[in-house]
């Protein structure tokens, strides 16, 4: 007997679906148009700003799993339900910030309603579309639901940021998961996983901590020095997390199957994509401060001139199942990242009073470089595990996804901030008294209120020397990135090979496989 058609409920209840991903990649892009507006309000110092950017994407990668686990005991549909409830809620929080730590904490909270939201939507597409056909149809729309949000994100942002304060782009989410919330209920399914293994919430919160711990003494190092605590955070983490990898081998449901590192072509695969993530993640955070800051452009141009390279990505990954056809998806995967590795080189050639049109050529081939490796890594991750650990595979896959674009914040981020700080230092007039050379020295977007309080030929000093620091930094992380795309380039090319299942000592109960981002 074939299996039934999705019918106009199963379609509409698609759309929902997608708009929620949607979102879901956009409040990642919005965020940093909206930096230089909200640097200039809260005032955060340069550490508040990383974890403002970054915090998010921490808290997502490390409650993925654990939220895959709920959903399978409590249902799929209800903790979509609930995750699009608090995802509206902290979005009107976010908005209405009145300090960096509030904002923080809001962040923080989206980023763990956010994990609530991923891994329900595909879950449910499989539950929905029981018909071949429909379902490739099906997940095909779901993936383009992605591409869509990081070429619309830019230009509802700068739309919003031309004409209202930089909270608004939080509220992005209220009309879509009002929808969800309203639709849901009436058109999708609910499914509960009956063999759901058992959550570990001790496991749940050493994965967590120990992330966290280790971020904040490399970012603490960058802006305090190194000191004691910074050590003794990065110490701790590195405990924690090597403590929490020997108790999942001792569980007989672990969050993650680590078993599955002992397969060369998942973890090198594995690390291509984490990598990579990391590279594209990284480098964007500087190129909406370049674009409003250095050069002056407003939101809504910044946002447009985002557009090009957004649609390169959109037109890469669509494109790569018919490069596959004719080459191997190794090469395919390496000449994508020595594409990526000309292009960020190319920003290293962007000045101070010139590069809009570097910008937009360079976002443009590194997009085109990475459309195709972040689906044919992710193909590579699953089809290297055995059968039954694909939902596992998937899982770990979509959590270092998060973890690298995080940490690609982080640490592009800090080295950025690293070069910047010191160019303020060394290029600030004679005479500027200390707390506004410090408060000049945290982030760019601070430097035009310590310039209107300076006299003319100092504040113009303080802004050439400023903007002169903050290129440099971009330079450099350019640069970094791009030797990292070229070594990832190497290793497709030498290490990837068609992935092979291996088998697993005992049965695993896999996750559920959550949206990419």
């Amino acid at each position: 007997m074939p299996p039934p058609k999705a019918t106009r409920r199963e379609w509409t209840g698609l759309a929902v679906l997608a708009l929620a991903c949607l979102l879901y990649v956009m409040d990642l892009t919005v965020l940093d148009l909206a930096v230089p507006a909200l640097s200039e309000d809260l005032r955060p110092t340069s550490s508040q700003l990383l974890w403002i950017i970054d915090v998010y994407g921490f808290m997502v990668a490390g409650a993925l799993v654990t939220m895959g686990t709920l959903g399978d005991r409590i249902g799929r549909r209800r903790l979509l339900m609930g995750g699009a409830a608090a995802f509206g809620v902290m979005s009107i929080v976010a908005a209405f910030s009145t300090t960096p730590e509030m904002l923080i904490a809001s962040r923080a909270l989206l980023g763990l309603a956010g994990a609530t939201i991923a891994p329900s939507t595909l879950s449910l597409i499989f539950h929905m579309f029981r018909d071949p056909a429909e379902r490739t149809r099906a997940v095909g729309i779901w993936i383009g639901a992605f591409s869509a949000g990081s070429a619309v994100g830019p230009v509802l942002g700068g739309v919003l940021l031309e004409w209202f304060w930089w909270g608004s782009v939080f509220l992005l989410a209220l009309p879509v998961m009002g929808a969800l919330l309203v639709l849901g209920p009436k058109l999708l399914p609910e499914y509960r996983d009956p063999g759901a293994g058992r959550l570990d919430l001790v496991s749940a919160g050493m994965s967590v901590v120990a992330l966290l711990a280790v971020v904040y003494g490399i970012k603490q190092a960058v802006q305090d020095g190194v000191h004691v605590v910074p050590v003794l955070a990065v110490a701790g983490g590195v405990a924690l997390g090597v403590a929490w990898f020997r108790r999942q081998r001792r569980l007989p449901e672990p969050m993650i199957d680590v078993r599955l590192f002992r397969i060369r072509a998942f973890t090198v695969a594995l690390a291509v994509n984490f990598l990579s993530i990391f590279v594209m993640v990284g480098y964007v955070l500087y190129l909406g401060q370049y674009m409003q800051l250095v050069l002056g452009l407003s939101p809504l141009a910044a946002g447009l001139a985002a557009v090009p390279g957004a649609g390169g990505f959109v037109l890469s990954s669509q494109l790569s199942p018919r490069l596959v056809r004719r080459f191997r998806p190794a090469t395919v995967v390496s000449a994508g990242l020595a594409l990526a590795a000309a292009g960020l080189l190319l920003l290293t050639t962007v000045s101070v009073s010139s590069g809009m049109v570097a910008v937009i050529v360079a976002s443009l081939v590194v997009s085109l470089g990475m459309g195709p490796v972040f689906g044919l890594t992710t193909e590579m991750i699953v089809g290297s595990a055995p059968e039954e650990a694909a939902g596992a595979a998937s899982g770990i896959s979509e959590t270092a996804s998060e973890l690298g674009g995080a940490l690609g914040i982080a640490v592009l981020g800090t080295i950025g901030l690293a070069i910047y700080r010191g160019g303020v230092a060394d290029g600030l007039p004679a005479g500027v008294p200390a707390e506004l050379a410090d408060a000049a020295a945290d982030t760019l977007g601070g430097v035009g209120a310590v310039a209107a309080q300076l006299p003319a030929a100092d504040a113009t000093a303080l802004v050439q020397a400023a903007n002169s620091a903050f290129v440099s930094g971009l330079h450099l992380t350019s640069l970094v990135a791009a030797v990292i795309a070229a070594g990832l380039a190497v290793l497709a090319a030498v290490a990837l090979r068609t992935p092979q299942p291996a088998p697993v000592e005992d049965d695993q109960e896999p996750v559920a496989v959550p949206c990419p981002s």
